[in-house]
């Protein structure tokens, strides 16, 4: 993955987190004067003061022609002082990290290649694909269930399939959350996810 794709927490001016976006929308961001970077010690920088500051060794950074820049972890919006309640995605890889990689039948680690999923009431019986309806199974599992439901099926679901909580949504979107990110969604950071 890109360093440009790595993802970058967003606080409203209130200073909670509102969304995850990817460090190429935080230079946006801060470059259009929308949001400032988060220092180590909480002090925030517009953008051509960001990107003047010394990169500690061992720091994320892009390289330019003629700048080292330091990659932001976390920025804060300038004018944005609502809180919107983060939403998860329903995607395949977040319903996989929702399920902690486990087949949600038999109990089984899977690899995200080796995932399937499984609508637990079958979408030719009204089932819908959401994350109320649908789980990670194993393919031998998926295959064993077929086109029925669990009960007909003779299967017990682990766990029933829900949304995920908002708290725990940039855990979720990122698999690891940063540990500069503590502060600002630290129950998020008790997920065990994976990318």
């Amino acid at each position: 993955m890109s360093i440009l794709s790595e993802p970058t927490l967003v606080l409203n001016k209130s200073w909670r987190p509102v969304r995850v976006c990817t460090v190429k929308r935080a230079f946006v961001l801060t470059f259009k004067g929308l949001a400032r970077v988060m220092g180590d010690r909480y002090e925030l920088y517009d953008f051509e003061s960001w990107i003047s500051q010394a990169v500690p060794d061992g720091d994320a950074s892009i390289q330019t022609v003629s700048l080292r820049i330091r990659v932001p972890e976390v920025i804060v919006l300038t004018h944005c002082d609502r809180f919107l309640q983060p939403k998860v995605s329903f995607t395949r890889r977040n319903l996989y990290r929702r399920d902690r990689h486990r087949c949600q039948y038999c109990g089984k680690r899977v690899t995200f290649d080796e995932v399937s999923v499984d609508h637990v009431i079958p979408r030719s019986l009204g089932g819908e694909t959401s994350w109320r309806n649908c789980v990670v199974a194993c393919r031998r599992c998926n295959e064993r269930k077929a086109n029925r439901s669990p009960q007909l099926a003779g299967m017990k679901l682990l766990s029933h399939p829900r949304e995920p909580s908002p708290d725990l949504a940039f855990s979720i979107f990122v698999g690891r959350p940063k540990e500069s990110w503590k502060q600002f969604v630290g129950e998020a950071l008790a997920l065990d996810g994976e990318s």
